[in-house]
């Protein structure tokens, strides 16, 4: 029997304290070669793309995400998981909730890696869904005793500033510049569509830990080198991703692609965890088939 899975589904029955779990389980799957997940393809139609990114749980699921780059309000993605024996599809899951809690929750399993366990105050620069879903998760792995807000929109910051407060129970404050939203902060989340630095790396606390979420390609970044020459560490959750894209990562050339190590590395010890007082940054790329992973768990918990 295929499970169907919606937004109300989404909403009313994934815990992001689950989804954080099931994206490290996925993480790590992947570091030990038990889970597959190529980098992203696209489809060229007419006016944009179809993007596909699948993934393979060895030995029990295959499956894959699709949505478009047309300019549709709001379209809807669909993610489709295989039985690996039979072929037979297990779970459809329909909408535009699954994927920003997706990305949500592997931005906690990094934060949980790289933030330092005091970590409490969170500086947030966007007030997207991705930024709030990336709260969401984020609670659930630091207490978190103050959010600031800053995006150029002060209606839309005082908005996301609100909102945090009577959804998630954060004390969440609109604030107005990216420098004061960066002031004193253990951790930075950077969830923008800028395709210009946002911040610079003199604002950065000592010990912060700062994930990017936005743009990330040559000439079209909301970072700058800065950042990277800045960091003790530098993360990715998929580097074949990083290696994939086109026009190419900004950090693709060396010696930062030299330093850049996997968020499963990181994960099992094999490479250090950051100093105290050294910057850590987490490029988030999407690690493919994990929007699959989290539908077929989520799944299991509906039968």
């Amino acid at each position: 029997m295929t499970t169907i899975i919606d937004d109300v589904d989404v909403r009313a029955r994934l815990r992001a304290r689950d989804a954080v779990h099931w994206m490290g389980e996925a993480i790590d799957a992947h570091h030990r070669g038990e889970f597959v997940a190529p980098p992203r393809v696209h489809a060229q139609l007419g006016d944009g793309r179809m993007v596909f990114t699948a993934g393979e749980l060895r030995g029990s699921w295959f499956g894959y995400r699709s949505y478009d780059t047309l300019d549709l309000d709001p379209g809807s993605q669909v993610v489709v998981v295989h039985d690996a024996t039979t072929g037979v599809v297990r779970v459809i899951a329909m909408g535009n909730e699954l994927g920003p809690r997706r990305t949500g929750a592997i931005g906690a399993v990094a934060a949980d890696a790289l933030a330092a366990p005091s970590a409490d105050v969170a500086a947030v620069i966007g007030t997207g869904t991705q930024a709030s879903a990336q709260l969401w998760a984020l609670r659930t792995v630091r207490e978190l005793r103050e959010v600031r807000v800053f995006s150029r929109d002060k209606v839309h910051r005082d908005a996301f500033a609100h909102l945090t407060a009577e959804q998630l129970g954060l004390a969440c404050h609109s604030v107005k510049s990216a420098r004061a939203a960066l002031e004193g902060a253990s951790i930075v989340i950077l969830a923008t569509s800028s395709p210009t630095p946002v911040i610079k790396a003199s604002w950065l606390a000592r010990g912060a830990y700062v994930a990017t979420l936005g743009p990330k390609q040559r000439a079209r970044a909301e970072f700058g080198l800065d950042l990277a020459e800045a960091a003790a560490l530098l993360v990715t959750d998929s580097t074949q991703q990083m290696d994939a894209y086109d026009p190419p990562n900004l950090l693709a050339a060396t010696p930062f692609r030299d330093r850049m190590v996997s968020l499963g590395a990181l994960r099992a010890g094999e490479v250090p965890r950051p100093e105290p007082g050294g910057i850590s940054v987490f490029f988030s790329v999407g690690l493919a088939g994990t929007e699959a992973f989290l539908a077929e768990r989520l799944a299991s918990t509906m039968h």
